[in-house]
């Protein structure tokens, strides 16, 4: 049932198994004995893609079902142990995988060497995936919004970021307009760029603002360590989640530029899907990114590096 399940939530035979580390035939055979024992064809397969019967619908929906009551049912007996053991799957952002979660899973495994993790990071992450047991999920302004539990982690700026060498080069910005006279690296999606001036609450409308329109940059990506790898080697200025920019800050191999204005600010949160029984080895984890990253309503990383974003200063009252 949990590989037929997979296979339809991957879209295929070959990423299936790749995701539950097995070989194709295995994943092929598996479907094909569950077909024979139940006597009857699940999935349509064509060389372009898979489609579910009616049966294989009507039966994808009742496995699913069973798999959770399954979950909670090892849930409730995990709870009664001492030791928290078992597989956790857990979807996350690539920058935020390679950045943050791959340096601390040594401590975790550490302190729990009895759980074994799976680890996705196929792109962006805006809501809980029911097939995974934690999700790392970022937000903006929008509140969150779904049938989930979450837990924040940190907050964290988008900020400019060059490495010293480029600066050195071609000079330091002083206001955001500057930056038209620089070499730019954006994600190809962004037609125009607001610069907030100030900490966290000046992201509140009404605060200070510069809106620029850029020319076409040196770099255009959705990649976002191809921006901090860029910007590492000198090609230019890039704007980077500061949980990306952290570890270059600290070695000062990246320079923060224009530290009183930041891009926008993002919440992180590990979600987990609303269950009866949360495992062990969820909550455990979740614990520990919480103890990891503060759980409060500030930014660690620029924190660490000594680069807040410096309040915007309020003029005094009675002055003119």
């Amino acid at each position: 049932m949990r590989v037929f399940s997979r296979v339809i939530d991957s879209g295929s035979f070959a990423s299936a198994a790749r995701e539950m580390n097995l070989s194709p035939a295995v994943v092929t055979r598996l479907v094909a004995d569950l077909e024979e024992h139940l006597g009857a064809r699940l999935i349509n397969r064509t060389t372009r893609r898979l489609a579910l019967t009616d049966i294989g619908e009507a039966y994808l929906e009742r496995t699913r079902q069973i798999l959770t009551e399954v979950e909670e049912a090892e849930a409730l007996a995990s709870s009664a142990s001492s030791e928290p053991r078992g597989h956790l799957r857990v979807l996350a952002t690539p920058a935020f995988a390679v950045h943050q979660l791959a340096k601390r899973l040594p401590k975790f495994h550490q302190q729990f060497p009895k759980i074994t993790i799976e680890l996705s990071a196929p792109g962006p992450v805006e809501t809980v995936d029911e097939n995974f047991d934690v999700s790392i999920i970022s937000v903006g302004r929008r509140p969150l919004d779904g049938d989930f539990v979450a837990r924040r982690l940190a907050r964290s700026e988008v900020i400019v970021c060059a490495s010293p060498e480029y600066l050195d080069r071609n000079g330091r910005p002083e206001h955001p307009g500057d930056l038209v006279l620089h070499d730019a690296m954006l994600p190809t999606f962004l037609r125009e760029i607001t610069f907030l001036r100030g900490d966290h609450g000046d992201d509140e409308p009404g605060g200070d603002s510069v809106t620029l329109v850029p020319h076409r940059p040196v770099l255009g990506t959705i990649h976002v360590d191809t921006l901090y790898a860029a910007a590492l080697h000198g090609l230019g200025i890039a704007g980077l989640p500061s949980f990306v920019a952290e570890d270059a800050l600290l070695e000062h191999a990246l320079e923060r530029v224009l530290p009183q204005w930041h891009l926008m600010s993002l919440t992180l949160y590990a979600a987990m899907p609303t269950r009866k029984h949360v495992p062990a080895r969820t909550r455990a984890f979740v614990d520990f990114l919480v103890q990891a990253f503060g759980g409060q309503d500030v930014d660690p990383w620029l924190i660490a590096a000594g680069c807040e974003t410096q309040p915007a200063r309020r003029p005094v009252a009675g002055m003119a």
